[in-house]
């Protein structure tokens, strides 16, 4: 190898690690307080953690709504538990508002609870079980059953704004490190004490 050639591929790899974005991390927690600046979130594990803002920081909304809103043909994400036969248990279903459909399509690891997965799909069909409803799920690559148990919190979410951060807001934030410092790209919130339950 030329010593040309190996500086242009030094070259070419260090343009490609610069262009890499840091990983985007999920916080789970209660905001401790806000002052249009720094977000400070207690996160479950019991660390606090002080957030920036990133230029383009927004909030969402999260909200319940009725079982009735999983339909056939809507847009979902479900977080779910594997039984021993391999069968989904939904801990949470997210219906998507329209202009979110499509995000994150697919079934992969989610980090709710050890071992959960998540799966961003179209509603095929609902059947009423006895213990609740089972969805058939369907997204690019597959498709999924997940039996959904009465009980499990059915949600979905709204534009918001920062006055939904205050002092006891239950909230997922969606955080990068940036130049060494927790950033936060996005936050969704509950109200009046609600928690996202994704």
């Amino acid at each position: 190898m030329t010593k040309l050639l190996a500086a242009t591929l030094a070259l070419l790899c260090a343009v490609a690690s610069a262009q890499t974005p840091p990983p985007t991390q999920r916080l789970r927690g209660v905001v401790q307080s806000f002052d249009g600046t720094t977000l400070v979130v207690n996160e479950r594990g019991g660390t606090v953690v002080s957030l920036g803002l990133a230029d383009t920081f927004s909030v969402n909304e999260v909200m319940p709504i009725e079982p009735t809103a999983i339909a056939p043909g809507s847009f979902i994400g479900t977080a779910a538990l594997p039984g021993p036969d391999g069968s989904l248990s939904a801990l949470e279903v997210l219906v998507f508002p329209e202009a979110a459909r499509g995000t994150g399509e697919g079934h992969g690891p989610w980090d709710l609870q050890p071992g959960s997965t998540m799966t961003n799909a179209t509603v095929a069909q609902v059947v009423a079980t006895p213990q609740g409803r089972s969805m058939t799920l369907k997204y690019k690559d597959g498709e999924k059953t997940v039996v959904v148990p009465d009980g499990v919190p059915i949600v979905t979410f709204k534009p918001g704004d920062r006055t939904l951060l205050v002092s006891g807001a239950k909230v997922i934030v969606f955080m990068q490190v940036r130049d060494g410092k927790p950033t936060a790209l996005r936050a969704l919130a509950g109200r009046n004490g609600f928690a996202p339950p994704m």
